[in-house]
């Protein structure tokens, strides 16, 4: 058995522990079966986001006869487009492989591992297996796309996962994404936009519907223009037939529909990789869904070890898991007691338009407070750029900013600015009252605030 001052299970956010760990001079060993960056750099928001902005420069093209712009799109390298993505993040990996190879503190298994006991591990080697201790142990296992189990056909039937998707070299002429949620919503657009007919079929009523329902609403409006919508459908099998997949989804009430495609994307949400990485045999206590619970400090049930990221299912976001790693490096590392905070938390949706969120929905809240709106189209810029989105502020009776949802052009930067005046502890007036350039698309935000406040300008 090899013994190490620490064991860390995971290379995506985990390798941000690792690094800081072996540069303090302890001896680290990391554990990932795929390539270093983990699903971020590999399979998730690195390679997803790039690809999207193409997809984004493309109905920008599209759409430039709105402007006066005579613009002809005669073709779109898909195959092409996707080949350097992919060798793009496959070089980012490989350097950060390289790196950790020639750590004199780390040493990178890059090999299947698994718990055995509390604190060791056991990885696959080429002469069979290998024991690794760690006198502590941070679990950054990540997750991966999940295939429901109420889905029937899925042994039968070919399917594509976002896993897939991202590294998908032959466009479908007709795709078929099942589930409402932001990685079906991204998919959704970048693949209507390089060509593909795409059908969506969601169980919600909108789609992502855990963000605040005005912003829900806007934004499946939008994608109604652009997509053929099955919204209220839960998809219960797939099948082959004539070279087709025909999707079954039924209704709540009892009624039934297919769609039909070439292929089929199940974009239905993701599970930790709990049960990949054996952590019954550590003894971790896991919840009902298979994230290992986690206190305030982010350990868990057994002494010695830590969990961050999405295995720990606090929020699962790459920015949330890089923050929760800087608290491992201080607990787990360093042996402080630092509470874990999440000042000013923000997410977004890389859609067409985009949506982007900061605390609660208006469903979530209680007691009093005022909610102030502001459309793209009554600010100079928005309307300059004919942008159809709104910006949403839900203010407590203290002025505290309880949540915050625009839809919109450069919504996922524009959210940056009520993330950062909440991290820093202003309240709403603040956020309204603060001069703005003019005419910046980010009065849409000081615009929602001062309606909220009741503080709007008034003139002739």
């Amino acid at each position: 058995m090899r013994e190490f001052d620490l064991v860390v299970l995971g290379g995506g956010t985990g390798n941000i522990v690792a690094s800081a760990a072996a540069d303090e001079g302890l001896d680290v060993a990391v554990v990932e079966r795929g390539r270093l960056g983990g699903t971020c750099l590999n399979r998730g928001c690195n390679p997803s986001k790039r690809l999207i902005h193409h997809a984004d420069v493309v109905q920008t093209v599209r759409e430039a006869d709105a402007f006066g712009v005579d613009a002809t799109l005669h073709d779109v390298a898909f195959a092409d487009i996707v080949e350097a993505v992919t060798e793009t993040v496959t070089e980012q990996a490989e350097r950060k492989a390289e790196r950790a190879r020639e750590h004199d503190r780390i040493a990178f298994y890059q090999t299947e591992g698994r718990f055995v006991d509390e604190r060791e591990v056991e990885v696959d080697t080429d002469d069979g297996t290998e024991r690794l201790a760690g006198d502590r142990v941070v679990l950054a296992g990540g997750s991966r796309p999940l295939v429901p189990d109420g889905i029937d056909g899925t042994d039968d039937v070919d399917f594509l996962t976002s896993d897939d998707a991202l590294r998908l070299t032959e466009l479908p002429g007709r795709l078929v994404v099942v589930g409402g949620g932001y990685v079906a919503a991204e998919m959704a657009h970048f693949f209507r936009q390089m060509g593909s007919d795409v059908s969506i079929v969601g169980s919600g009523a909108v789609l992502v519907d855990r963000e605040d329902r005005d912003a829900a609403e806007r934004l499946t409006e939008a994608y109604e223009r652009e997509h053929d919508l099955h919204l209220g459908y839960r998809a219960s099998e797939l099948a082959g037939e004539s070279g087709e997949v025909v999707v079954t989804a039924e209704s709540e009430d009892g009624d039934e529909r297919t769609v039909r495609g070439d292929d089929v994307l199940l974009a239905t949400g993701r599970q930790p990789n709990t049960d990949l990485w054996n952590v019954d045999a550590a003894g971790l206590e896991t919840d009902d869904e298979g994230f290992v619970e986690t206190d305030d400090y982010l350990a868990t049930s057994v002494e010695g070890v830590w969990a961050i990221g999405d295995i720990a299912g606090n929020y699962m976001f790459k920015h949330s898991g890089d923050k929760e790693a800087e608290y491992a490096v201080e607990n787990a590392v360093r042996g402080n007691r630092e509470r874990v905070e999440y000042p000013g938390m923000a997410h977004a949706v890389f859609g067409s338009p985009q949506l982007a969120s900061l605390g609660r929905p208006e469903s979530d809240v209680d007691g009093e407070y005022a909610v102030g709106t502001r459309e793209y189209e009554d600010v100079p810029l928005g309307s300059a750029m004919r942008a159809d989105g709104f910006a949403k502020a839900i203010v407590g009776e203290d002025g505290g900013v309880l949540g915050f949802h625009v839809v919109g052009p450069e919504a996922s930067t524009l959210v940056h600015e009520v993330s950062t005046a909440v991290a820093a502890g202003a309240d709403a007036e603040r956020i309204a009252e603060t001069i703005h350039v003019h005419p910046a698309l980010s009065e849409v935000v000081q615009g929602a605030f001062r309606d909220a406040c009741g503080t709007t300008q008034s003139g002739i």
